[in-house]
Protein backbone atom coordinates (compact mmCIF):
# COMPACT_ATOMS: atom_id res chain seq x y z
CA UNK A 1 0.00 0.00 0.00
CA UNK A 2 1.35 3.41 -0.99
CA UNK A 3 2.07 5.86 1.81
CA UNK A 4 0.15 9.12 1.81
CA UNK A 5 1.76 12.43 0.86
CA UNK A 6 1.38 13.66 4.45
CA UNK A 7 3.04 10.53 5.81
CA UNK A 8 5.91 10.86 3.35
CA UNK A 9 6.53 14.46 4.44
CA UNK A 10 6.50 13.42 8.09
CA UNK A 11 9.10 10.74 7.38
CA UNK A 12 11.19 13.16 5.34
CA UNK A 13 11.24 15.80 8.09
CA UNK A 14 12.22 13.22 10.70
CA UNK A 15 15.48 12.74 8.77
CA UNK A 16 16.33 16.42 8.22
CA UNK A 17 19.12 17.60 10.53
CA UNK A 18 20.03 21.20 11.32
CA UNK A 19 21.99 22.81 8.52
CA UNK A 20 25.16 24.36 9.93
CA UNK A 21 27.19 25.41 6.89
CA UNK A 22 27.92 29.11 7.35
CA UNK A 23 30.20 31.67 5.71
CA UNK A 24 30.93 35.39 6.10
CA UNK A 25 30.48 37.65 3.11
CA UNK A 26 30.44 41.41 2.51
CA UNK A 27 27.02 43.06 2.68
CA UNK A 28 27.66 44.39 -0.81
CA UNK A 29 27.45 40.78 -2.01
CA UNK A 30 24.62 39.41 0.14
CA UNK A 31 21.49 40.24 -1.87
CA UNK A 32 19.18 37.23 -1.71
CA UNK A 33 21.31 35.35 0.82
CA UNK A 34 19.94 33.84 4.04
CA UNK A 35 21.02 35.17 7.46
CA UNK A 36 22.64 32.57 9.69
CA UNK A 37 22.13 34.43 12.98
CA UNK A 38 19.89 37.01 14.63
CA UNK A 39 20.86 40.67 14.23
CA UNK A 40 20.34 42.87 17.31
CA UNK A 41 20.56 46.63 17.72
CA UNK A 42 23.63 47.62 19.72
CA UNK A 43 22.12 51.01 20.60
CA UNK A 44 18.97 53.10 20.26
CA UNK A 45 18.38 54.67 16.87
CA UNK A 46 18.24 57.59 17.00
CA UNK A 47 20.27 57.92 20.19
CA UNK A 48 19.09 61.50 20.79
CA UNK A 49 16.03 63.56 19.95
CA UNK A 50 16.43 64.42 16.28
CA UNK A 51 14.83 66.91 13.94
CA UNK A 52 12.60 65.55 11.16
CA UNK A 53 12.37 68.91 9.33
CA UNK A 54 14.16 72.19 8.77
CA UNK A 55 13.09 74.70 11.41
CA UNK A 56 13.81 75.97 14.90
CA UNK A 57 14.19 73.97 18.11
CA UNK A 58 12.15 75.56 20.92
CA UNK A 59 10.48 74.87 24.22
CA UNK A 60 6.84 74.06 23.51
CA UNK A 61 5.51 76.58 26.04
CA UNK A 62 7.41 79.46 24.37
CA UNK A 63 5.32 79.68 21.20
CA UNK A 64 3.60 82.94 22.26
CA UNK A 65 6.92 84.74 22.86
CA UNK A 66 9.54 86.37 20.67
CA UNK A 67 12.55 84.03 20.76
CA UNK A 68 16.19 84.96 20.50
CA UNK A 69 18.07 82.87 17.92
CA UNK A 70 21.17 81.47 19.61
CA UNK A 71 22.74 79.96 16.49
CA UNK A 72 22.48 76.88 14.27
CA UNK A 73 22.96 73.11 14.60
CA UNK A 74 23.93 71.57 11.23
CA UNK A 75 23.30 67.87 10.60
CA UNK A 76 26.27 65.79 11.73
CA UNK A 77 27.37 68.26 14.41
CA UNK A 78 26.79 68.06 18.13
CA UNK A 79 24.57 70.92 19.40
CA UNK A 80 26.52 73.84 20.88
CA UNK A 81 23.62 75.63 22.51
CA UNK A 82 21.20 74.95 25.35
CA UNK A 83 17.67 76.17 24.75
CA UNK A 84 16.36 78.18 27.69
CA UNK A 85 13.04 79.99 27.91
CA UNK A 86 12.93 82.77 25.35
CA UNK A 87 15.53 81.23 23.04
CA UNK A 88 15.70 78.89 20.05
CA UNK A 89 18.23 77.26 17.73
CA UNK A 90 18.02 76.94 13.95
CA UNK A 91 17.98 73.20 13.26
CA UNK A 92 18.06 71.17 10.02
CA UNK A 93 16.60 67.84 8.96
CA UNK A 94 18.60 65.10 10.69
CA UNK A 95 20.19 67.48 13.20
CA UNK A 96 20.17 66.64 16.89
CA UNK A 97 17.78 68.73 18.97
CA UNK A 98 19.50 71.12 21.31
CA UNK A 99 19.40 70.41 25.03
CA UNK A 100 16.30 71.93 26.60
CA UNK A 101 14.20 71.90 23.41
CA UNK A 102 11.26 69.57 22.85
CA UNK A 103 9.53 70.87 19.72
CA UNK A 104 10.50 71.95 16.21
CA UNK A 105 8.72 74.82 14.48
CA UNK A 106 9.09 74.53 10.68
CA UNK A 107 10.50 77.42 8.69
CA UNK A 108 7.18 78.09 6.94
CA UNK A 109 5.52 78.83 10.31
CA UNK A 110 7.79 81.68 11.38
CA UNK A 111 9.15 85.12 10.54
CA UNK A 112 12.42 86.66 11.67
CA UNK A 113 13.23 90.24 12.57
CA UNK A 114 16.55 91.39 14.02
CA UNK A 115 17.66 87.89 14.98
CA UNK A 116 14.36 87.35 16.79
CA UNK A 117 11.95 84.56 15.93
CA UNK A 118 8.19 85.12 15.84
CA UNK A 119 5.92 82.07 15.54
CA UNK A 120 2.94 82.79 13.30
CA UNK A 121 1.48 79.29 13.28
CA UNK A 122 1.70 77.10 16.36
CA UNK A 123 2.48 73.39 16.38
CA UNK A 124 1.79 70.55 18.79
CA UNK A 125 4.28 69.53 21.43
CA UNK A 126 7.01 67.34 20.00
CA UNK A 127 6.20 68.33 16.44
CA UNK A 128 8.77 67.11 13.85
CA UNK A 129 10.95 65.59 16.57
CA UNK A 130 12.07 61.99 16.20
CA UNK A 131 11.99 60.22 19.54
CA UNK A 132 14.93 58.29 20.97
CA UNK A 133 14.70 54.72 19.65
CA UNK A 134 12.08 55.59 17.01
CA UNK A 135 13.77 53.25 14.51
CA UNK A 136 14.68 50.58 17.04
CA UNK A 137 15.65 50.09 20.67
CA UNK A 138 18.92 48.76 22.03
CA UNK A 139 18.96 44.91 22.04
CA UNK A 140 15.87 44.70 19.81
CA UNK A 141 16.09 41.80 17.32
CA UNK A 142 15.90 43.53 13.98
CA UNK A 143 16.54 40.62 11.61
CA UNK A 144 15.91 37.01 12.54
CA UNK A 145 18.04 34.05 11.58
CA UNK A 146 16.65 32.75 8.30
CA UNK A 147 15.81 36.20 6.89
CA UNK A 148 16.29 36.42 3.14
CA UNK A 149 18.20 39.64 2.58
CA UNK A 150 16.62 42.18 0.26
CA UNK A 151 17.57 45.81 -0.39
CA UNK A 152 15.91 47.14 2.79
CA UNK A 153 17.49 44.55 5.10
CA UNK A 154 20.91 45.25 3.56
CA UNK A 155 20.42 49.00 4.06
CA UNK A 156 19.65 48.30 7.72
CA UNK A 157 22.84 46.24 8.06
CA UNK A 158 24.79 49.15 6.61
CA UNK A 159 23.17 51.55 9.09
CA UNK A 160 24.12 49.19 11.92
CA UNK A 161 27.74 49.33 10.82
CA UNK A 162 28.12 45.79 9.46
CA UNK A 163 30.49 45.12 6.61
CA UNK A 164 30.68 41.32 6.77
CA UNK A 165 27.70 39.20 7.72
CA UNK A 166 27.19 35.48 8.45
CA UNK A 167 24.96 33.70 5.94
CA UNK A 168 24.16 30.10 5.17
CA UNK A 169 26.36 28.60 2.50
CA UNK A 170 24.16 27.82 -0.46
CA UNK A 171 23.33 24.11 -0.43
CA UNK A 172 24.65 22.32 -3.49
CA UNK A 173 22.03 20.48 -5.52
CA UNK A 174 23.41 17.96 -7.99
CA UNK A 175 21.30 16.98 -10.99
CA UNK A 176 21.76 13.64 -12.75
CA UNK A 177 19.33 12.90 -15.58
CA UNK A 178 19.27 9.39 -16.97
CA UNK A 179 17.99 7.57 -20.02
CA UNK A 180 19.56 6.34 -23.25
CA UNK A 181 16.80 8.08 -25.19
CA UNK A 182 17.74 11.61 -24.05
CA UNK A 183 20.24 13.93 -25.71
CA UNK A 184 22.00 16.94 -24.19
CA UNK A 185 21.97 20.53 -25.40
CA UNK A 186 23.56 20.83 -28.83
CA UNK A 187 23.39 17.13 -29.61
CA UNK A 188 21.53 16.03 -32.70
CA UNK A 189 18.60 13.64 -32.46
CA UNK A 190 19.49 10.51 -34.39
CA UNK A 191 15.95 9.18 -34.71
CA UNK A 192 12.36 10.06 -33.66
CA UNK A 193 12.62 7.84 -30.58
CA UNK A 194 15.15 10.22 -29.00
CA UNK A 195 14.32 13.44 -27.15
CA UNK A 196 16.28 16.39 -25.81
CA UNK A 197 16.75 16.44 -22.05
CA UNK A 198 15.05 19.31 -20.25
CA UNK A 199 14.95 17.94 -16.71
CA UNK A 200 18.53 18.89 -15.83
CA UNK A 201 17.85 22.45 -17.02
CA UNK A 202 14.53 22.75 -15.16
CA UNK A 203 15.77 21.30 -11.86
CA UNK A 204 18.94 23.42 -11.89
CA UNK A 205 16.92 26.60 -12.32
CA UNK A 206 14.38 25.61 -9.67
CA UNK A 207 17.26 24.97 -7.26
CA UNK A 208 18.84 28.35 -8.00
CA UNK A 209 15.54 30.07 -7.27
CA UNK A 210 15.58 28.36 -3.87
CA UNK A 211 18.99 29.82 -2.98
CA UNK A 212 21.14 26.87 -4.02
CA UNK A 213 24.21 26.31 -6.11
CA UNK A 214 24.02 23.49 -8.63
CA UNK A 215 26.18 20.77 -10.16
CA UNK A 216 24.79 19.43 -13.43
CA UNK A 217 26.35 16.07 -14.26
CA UNK A 218 26.64 14.52 -17.73
CA UNK A 219 23.58 12.62 -18.89
CA UNK A 220 23.58 9.02 -17.71
CA UNK A 221 22.87 6.21 -20.18
CA UNK A 222 20.92 3.10 -19.19
CA UNK A 223 23.84 1.05 -17.97
CA UNK A 224 23.63 -0.74 -14.63
CA UNK A 225 27.32 -0.61 -13.71
CA UNK A 226 27.68 3.03 -14.76
CA UNK A 227 24.54 3.96 -12.81
CA UNK A 228 25.92 2.59 -9.53
CA UNK A 229 29.35 4.21 -9.92
CA UNK A 230 28.05 7.55 -11.20
CA UNK A 231 25.55 7.85 -8.36
CA UNK A 232 28.29 7.29 -5.78
CA UNK A 233 30.68 9.72 -7.45
CA UNK A 234 28.11 12.49 -7.97
CA UNK A 235 26.94 12.33 -4.37
CA UNK A 236 30.38 13.32 -3.10
CA UNK A 237 30.12 16.89 -4.43
CA UNK A 238 26.60 17.89 -3.40
CA UNK A 239 24.23 18.10 -0.43
CA UNK A 240 21.21 16.86 -2.36
CA UNK A 241 21.51 14.69 -5.44
CA UNK A 242 18.42 14.81 -7.66
CA UNK A 243 18.10 12.13 -10.31
CA UNK A 244 15.46 12.00 -13.03
CA UNK A 245 14.32 8.88 -14.83
CA UNK A 246 14.98 5.25 -14.08
CA UNK A 247 12.66 4.82 -11.07
CA UNK A 248 9.61 3.19 -12.65
CA UNK A 249 9.02 -0.45 -13.62
CA UNK A 250 11.01 -0.70 -16.86
CA UNK A 251 13.75 -3.22 -17.61
CA UNK A 252 16.30 -0.40 -17.88
CA UNK A 253 15.28 1.53 -14.76
CA UNK A 254 18.54 0.95 -12.91
CA UNK A 255 18.38 3.99 -10.63
CA UNK A 256 15.66 2.42 -8.48
CA UNK A 257 18.07 -0.44 -7.84
CA UNK A 258 21.14 1.75 -7.26
CA UNK A 259 19.40 3.97 -4.73
CA UNK A 260 18.66 0.96 -2.54
CA UNK A 261 22.37 0.82 -1.72
CA UNK A 262 21.60 3.76 0.61
CA UNK A 263 19.09 4.29 3.43
CA UNK A 264 15.81 4.31 1.54
CA UNK A 265 13.32 6.38 3.55
CA UNK A 266 10.56 6.96 1.01
CA UNK A 267 9.61 4.40 -1.62
CA UNK A 268 6.62 5.65 -3.64
CA UNK A 269 3.75 7.84 -2.45
CA UNK A 270 0.03 8.01 -3.13
CA UNK A 271 0.24 11.05 -5.40
CA UNK A 272 -0.08 12.06 -9.04
CA UNK A 273 2.23 12.86 -10.71
CA UNK A 274 5.34 11.13 -9.39
CA UNK A 275 4.11 8.25 -7.28
CA UNK A 276 7.31 6.29 -8.06
CA UNK A 277 9.45 8.85 -6.19
CA UNK A 278 12.25 7.46 -4.02
CA UNK A 279 14.23 9.35 -1.38
CA UNK A 280 17.31 7.97 0.35
CA UNK A 281 19.78 9.22 2.95
CA UNK A 282 23.56 8.99 2.65
CA UNK A 283 24.72 10.23 6.07
CA UNK A 284 23.56 13.90 6.08
CA UNK A 285 22.95 13.97 2.33
CA UNK A 286 19.78 13.19 0.41
CA UNK A 287 19.20 11.40 -2.87
CA UNK A 288 15.89 12.28 -4.48
CA UNK A 289 15.04 10.02 -7.41
CA UNK A 290 12.35 11.64 -9.57
CA UNK A 291 10.42 10.33 -12.57
CA UNK A 292 11.69 11.16 -16.04
CA UNK A 293 8.66 13.07 -17.35
CA UNK A 294 9.48 16.83 -17.12
CA UNK A 295 6.21 17.99 -15.57
CA UNK A 296 6.38 15.23 -12.97
CA UNK A 297 10.04 15.95 -12.16
CA UNK A 298 9.43 19.68 -11.63
CA UNK A 299 6.34 19.14 -9.51
CA UNK A 300 8.03 16.54 -7.32
CA UNK A 301 11.13 18.68 -6.83
CA UNK A 302 8.85 21.45 -5.58
CA UNK A 303 7.00 19.10 -3.22
CA UNK A 304 10.00 17.29 -1.70
CA UNK A 305 13.37 18.94 -2.34
CA UNK A 306 11.85 22.29 -1.41
CA UNK A 307 10.82 20.85 1.96
CA UNK A 308 14.44 19.93 2.74
CA UNK A 309 15.85 23.25 1.54
CA UNK A 310 13.28 25.30 3.44
CA UNK A 311 14.02 23.37 6.62
CA UNK A 312 17.77 23.84 6.20
CA UNK A 313 17.53 27.55 5.39
CA UNK A 314 14.69 28.30 7.85
CA UNK A 315 12.33 29.53 5.16
CA UNK A 316 8.58 29.76 5.83
CA UNK A 317 6.17 27.53 3.97
CA UNK A 318 4.32 30.57 2.69
CA UNK A 319 3.68 29.37 -0.83
CA UNK A 320 0.39 27.57 -0.09
CA UNK A 321 -2.98 29.34 -0.07
CA UNK A 322 -6.67 28.84 -0.73
CA UNK A 323 -8.35 29.78 -4.01
CA UNK A 324 -11.80 29.51 -5.57
CA UNK A 325 -11.88 27.19 -8.58
CA UNK A 326 -13.44 28.71 -11.68
CA UNK A 327 -15.03 25.83 -13.56
CA UNK A 328 -15.00 22.21 -12.49
CA UNK A 329 -12.36 19.48 -12.49
CA UNK A 330 -12.93 15.73 -12.73
CA UNK A 331 -10.11 13.64 -11.30
CA UNK A 332 -8.37 11.12 -13.53
CA UNK A 333 -6.90 8.89 -10.80
CA UNK A 334 -7.62 7.68 -7.24
CA UNK A 335 -4.47 9.47 -6.00
CA UNK A 336 -3.86 12.89 -4.43
CA UNK A 337 -3.43 14.99 -7.57
CA UNK A 338 -1.36 18.13 -8.22
CA UNK A 339 -2.73 19.88 -11.30
CA UNK A 340 -1.13 22.83 -13.09
CA UNK A 341 -3.43 25.84 -12.92
CA UNK A 342 -3.57 29.57 -13.45
CA UNK A 343 -4.03 31.91 -10.49
CA UNK A 344 -5.41 35.44 -10.55
CA UNK A 345 -6.50 38.03 -8.00
CA UNK A 346 -9.86 39.56 -8.81
CA UNK A 347 -12.33 41.58 -6.72
CA UNK A 348 -10.51 40.71 -3.50
CA UNK A 349 -10.53 36.96 -4.20
CA UNK A 350 -7.87 34.47 -5.26
CA UNK A 351 -9.14 32.49 -8.25
CA UNK A 352 -7.80 29.34 -9.90
CA UNK A 353 -8.65 28.09 -13.37
CA UNK A 354 -7.42 25.50 -15.88
CA UNK A 355 -7.67 27.63 -19.02
CA UNK A 356 -5.07 26.63 -21.59
CA UNK A 357 -3.84 23.64 -19.58
CA UNK A 358 -3.61 20.49 -21.67
CA UNK A 359 -4.80 17.10 -20.53
CA UNK A 360 -2.56 14.09 -20.97
CA UNK A 361 0.58 12.58 -19.50
CA UNK A 362 3.12 14.09 -17.12
CA UNK A 363 5.34 14.90 -20.10
CA UNK A 364 3.52 18.18 -20.89
CA UNK A 365 6.22 20.59 -19.77
CA UNK A 366 4.41 23.72 -21.06
CA UNK A 367 1.58 23.26 -18.54
CA UNK A 368 3.85 24.98 -16.03
CA UNK A 369 4.43 28.04 -18.23
CA UNK A 370 3.20 31.54 -17.35
CA UNK A 371 3.83 31.27 -13.59
CA UNK A 372 1.51 28.30 -13.20
CA UNK A 373 0.69 27.02 -9.71
CA UNK A 374 -0.43 23.58 -8.55
CA UNK A 375 -4.02 22.89 -7.54
CA UNK A 376 -4.49 20.03 -5.09
CA UNK A 377 -7.31 17.57 -5.71
CA UNK A 378 -7.79 15.42 -2.56
CA UNK A 379 -7.50 11.64 -2.82
CA UNK A 380 -11.06 10.99 -1.65
CA UNK A 381 -12.62 13.53 -4.01
CA UNK A 382 -13.82 12.62 -7.52
CA UNK A 383 -14.97 16.04 -8.77
CA UNK A 384 -14.05 19.58 -7.77
CA UNK A 385 -17.10 21.73 -8.48
CA UNK A 386 -17.18 25.31 -9.71
CA UNK A 387 -16.38 27.76 -6.86
CA UNK A 388 -14.85 24.97 -4.76
CA UNK A 389 -12.28 26.23 -2.26
CA UNK A 390 -9.05 24.49 -3.21
CA UNK A 391 -5.46 24.46 -1.95
CA UNK A 392 -2.92 26.08 -4.24
CA UNK A 393 0.85 25.49 -4.16
CA UNK A 394 2.94 28.15 -5.85
CA UNK A 395 6.10 27.11 -7.69
CA UNK A 396 9.34 29.02 -6.86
Amino acid sequence: MLMSYEESLKILHSHIKTYEKIEKIAITECLGRILANDIKADKNQPEFLTSAMDGYAIKFEDQEKPLKILGITPAGKMPEFKVLNGTCVKTFTGSLMSEGSDTLVPIENIRIENNTLYIEKKVSKGFAVREIGENYKKDEILLKKGTKLNYSEIALLAELGFFHISVFIKPIVGILSSGSEIKDLGEALENPAQIRSSNHIAIANLAKKLNCDTRVFPLLKDDEKATFSTLKSALQSCDILVTTGGVSMGDFDFLKKAIQEYELIINKANIKPGRHIKIAKANEKFIIALPGFPYSAMVMFNLYAREILNAWLLQPKDYICKAFLQGSYKKKTPYLEFIACNVEFKNGRILANLEGKKEGSSAIINNLNNKAALMIAPKECEVLENESLVDIVFMP
